[in-house]
């Protein structure tokens, strides 16, 4: 008896699919090895047919995993080298053109390989403004990547070095097409997401266990505090020298404080080989040792924390301006001065 061929519809993207199947109530045992389940007018798939359908599954991917800003739809998709990758990336292009015909976007789209080289970034957009400004953005990021430029309007195709090689690439990637989606903004009012000092020191004290200049000088000289502890003294050397200082204390200016005490870097003091140290970060008068140490947590450092009203109170409370430390400074010394800061 010849097979009843009904049809299962899905949908895949839009596209219906027909699949024949056997009807199990009238073929119990299995079909010969000589019949075939597939039509005769089953069109044969191709290349390209394969690429385009790709296209429009990476398109619609991205558009889904992607945000709206100030009402533009913005996107990055990274995917992997192909044998034509500007024409597959134009093709995401177009694809994505077509969903969003009506809306403003822009997105960036680029190829990576494991083994890194020269790859191809695209950036498409809605109009020629929102692309341009993407470039602008881009080619900052990238500047010394950047191999080759194809300049269209809404589109900009450049060859660019080792793509996707690194996490940096889709941050900086994610960064151009946000910005370069906001509507022009007036210069008097702060950017939405933006932050002012104050609210950035009550994020960062949020935290952080401040002490007290009393309780900093008593962990200092505890023999028995578990782990190593270090004041480290942020203010720049002209700071020091109009105001004093404490001797003994470590002398890290602010702009290299991260790289002298992160234990995975190789600029790292000797002594910073662990991540339970007790940072005791002391500015002059209490708010950019807050910024430093909630950065310094940022590293690992969870036991950082900052001296409540810097030397300022310090000098107020009466503290000795000399303290010993030294069975945890490296070589026996009592202070260490950064000489790359100076």
């Amino acid at each position: 008896m010849p097979t009843s061929p009904r049809s299962d519809r899905g949908s895949t993207h839009g596209t219906a699919i027909t699949i024949p199947i056997l009807d199990v109530t009238t073929h119990p045992h299995p079909a010969s090895p000589t019949s075939t389940l597939a039509s005769p007018s089953t069109p044969r798939r191709t290349l390209a047919s394969v690429r385009d359908q790709l296209a429009s599954e990476l398109s619609y991917r991205a558009i889904a995993r992607g945000e709206t800003i100030d009402g533009a739809r913005i996107g990055v998709l990274l995917t992997l080298s192909k044998s034509d990758s500007e024409g597959f990336l134009r093709a995401l292009a177009h694809k994505i053109k077509h969903t969003l015909l009506l809306q403003r976007w822009v997105f960036a789209l680029a190829t990576t390989s494991t083994g890194g080289g020269v790859n191809v970034l695209l950036l498409c957009g809605s109009g020629e403004d929102v692309v341009q400004r993407a470039v602008l953005l881009a080619s900052a990021k990238f500047l010394d990547r950047v191999e080759g430029v194809s300049d269209e309007g809404k589109r900009w195709v450049a060859r660019v070095r080792d793509t996707g090689t690194c996490a940096y690439d889709k941050v900086a990637l994610w960064d151009v097409v946000r910005k370069a989606a906001r509507e022009p903004m007036d210069p008097y009012h702060a950017p939405p997401g933006s932050r002012g000092i104050d609210e950035m020191l009550l994020e960062a004290r949020s935290k952080l266990t401040r002490i007290t200049p009393e309780d900093a000088y008593e962990e200092l000289q505890d023999p028995t505090y578990p782990m190593p502890v270090f004041l480290v003294d942020i203010r720049p050397e002209a700071q020091r020298a109009a105001h004093g200082g404490i001797h003994g204390s470590l002398l890290i200016e602010r702009n290299v404080l991260e790289w002298r005490f992160d234990p995975r870097h190789p600029a790292r003091l000797s002594c910073a080989d662990r991540y339970d140290l007790r940072v005791i970060v002391l500015c002059q008068e209490g708010y950019t040792s807050s910024l430093a140490a909630a950065a310094l947590h940022e590293l690992g450092l969870l036991n950082a924390t900052d001296v409540v009203g810097g030397f300022r109170a310090w000098q107020e409370k009466g503290l000795p301006t000399h303290i010993n430390h030294s069975r945890w400074v490296p070589d026996g010394g009592s202070a260490t001065t950064d000489k790359s800061s100076q």
